[in-house]
């Protein structure tokens, strides 16, 4: 059984990426639901967490990559219910894109809801969602009932990393 890692409020995990376990996800959704950040595996690079719906959260992502913030942050979601919390409508086409895609890695960009955070969006009033096929990313979802942040877990800027070991210390 493959292990990976993640690291969440300065300490390193060993999770299973495959088979998480429920004791980790219930920590690293503990420092989601506190306003903390995590790092965690996703299918192709590790990803940088937080409660999207906290705007102070969110507001430590972009701190955390140093990224502009007139970049949108993409977000994960649950479920239909998870979206349509976010959004101001699905349209038919995203609906018909969203049976054939999801869950997986494709993003599909919707008007915000008003009460959206603004620094999700980075003022454009769109926002940029995906329902997560990782399990541990699944798992992320669910066991926080909030919708996550995912960005890369690396410097804005910079590539990202496919293994944590590769990651500079903190």
């Amino acid at each position: 059984m493959k292990k990976v890692q993640e690291k969440e409020a300065g300490n390193l995990r060993r999770i299973n990426s495959k088979a998480p376990e429920k004791d980790l996800i219930l920590e690293a959704a503990g420092i989601l639901k506190s306003g903390g950040a995590i790092i965690f595996p996703t299918l192709a690079l590790y990803g940088l967490g937080a409660n999207a719906l906290d705007s102070k959260a969110v507001q430590r992502v972009f701190e955390i990559k140093n990224r502009p913030l007139n970049k949108p942050l993409l977000v994960l979601v649950q479920n239909m219910e998870g979206l349509r919390a976010l959004v101001k409508s699905v349209p038919e086409a995203a609906e018909k894109l969203m049976k054939q895609f999801w869950p997986g890695n494709v993003t599909l960009v919707f008007e915000a809801r008003d009460t959206v955070c603004e620094i999700l969006c980075a003022g454009t009033g769109k926002i940029g969602i995906r329902m997560p096929q990782h399990p541990v990313a699944k798992a992320l979802c669910r066991a926080t009932g909030t919708p996550i942040t995912a960005t890369s877990a690396n410097l804005s800027g910079d590539s990202g990393y496919e293994s944590i070991n590769l990651m500079p210390p903190s």
